[in-house]
């Protein structure tokens, strides 16, 4: 389970007169359950990537705290990491190493022994389609093959907690089909706490239990999908996060967030 309590983060940008604070994360809560895949979702700049950097322990909160099956982050970071796996935007794989060679190597730096590792990376390999990937540099791979590698990078250590940040992006139909299926048999057969940050209705309607809808840094609306649509009145779920995203509620949130 992930537990965000009451984020708060700042950035300054510009310099001189153009100096300006801006509140990327504004008193942030929420809740992800284990066997659970929760949408993050919200317009470009809504502070999802951001609280998920902070999760990450990428990122110094300003105030409140993130709680990673009850371990605080900030404070436990070895402790809380360990039992989260993070595929983020930027998959940083080595291009001269091999899928298996990067996937192991992180397991190493995990704590796990060579052996543990190597052994990992047949069942992640199975799990992902991705055997015929093993032995190639990832050097030239396509964005598919590049998501299969980091996403088994990120579950080599088998963590209970997995964190994604838009990881459809730049993936073809085939690739992001393969995903989606991924993270389903993640969710039922193991039981892992899925957060999933997006701005793609279409990601959130096939695969989140729970959406939680941000702007200007703020929650500002949270169910299932059927009970948003509810909420707004509306029968298309595109239509109804433009209502929740760029409503009153939200363009409050905005102005406070350019503060």
């Amino acid at each position: 389970m992930i537990t965000v309590d009451n984020l708060s983060k700042r950035f300054v940008t510009g310099s001189g007169r153009q100096r300006r604070e801006v509140a990327a994360v504004q008193g942030l809560s929420l809740v992800a359950a284990d066997g659970r895949i929760t949408g993050l979702l919200g317009p470009n700049g809504a502070g999802k990537t951001t609280t998920l950097r902070i999760a990450a322990g990428l990122i110094e909160p300003d105030a409140g705290r993130v709680l990673v099956d009850g371990l605080e982050v900030q404070r436990e970071p070895r402790k809380a990491l360990a039992r989260m796996g993070v595929l983020s935007d930027a998959r940083g794989l080595y291009p001269r190493l091999t899928a298996r060679e990067n996937i192991v190597y992180y397991g190493r730096l995990q704590g796990m022994t060579e052996a543990a590792a190597q052994a990992r990376v047949d069942v992640l390999a199975e799990m992902l389609e991705m055997r015929a990937l093993l032995d190639r540099r990832t050097e030239g791979f396509s964005q598919g093959e590049r998501m299969k590698t980091s996403l088994a990078r990120a579950l080599i250590h088998d963590p209970p907690n997995i964190v994604l940040d838009e990881p459809t992006n730049g993936l073809d139909v085939v690739a992001t089909r393969a995903l989606r299926e991924a993270l389903r048999r993640l969710r039922d057969e193991h039981g892992k706490c899925i957060v999933f940050s997006t701005h793609i209705m279409q990601e959130v309607e096939r695969l989140c239990d729970r959406v939680i809808v941000v702007a200007g840094g703020r929650k500002v609306a949270e169910g299932t999908v059927a009970e948003l649509l509810e909420q707004t009145g509306e029968r298309d779920f595109e239509e109804a996060f433009v209502r929740l995203a760029y409503g009153p509620a939200a363009m409050a949130a905005q102005q406070g967030a350019a503060a």
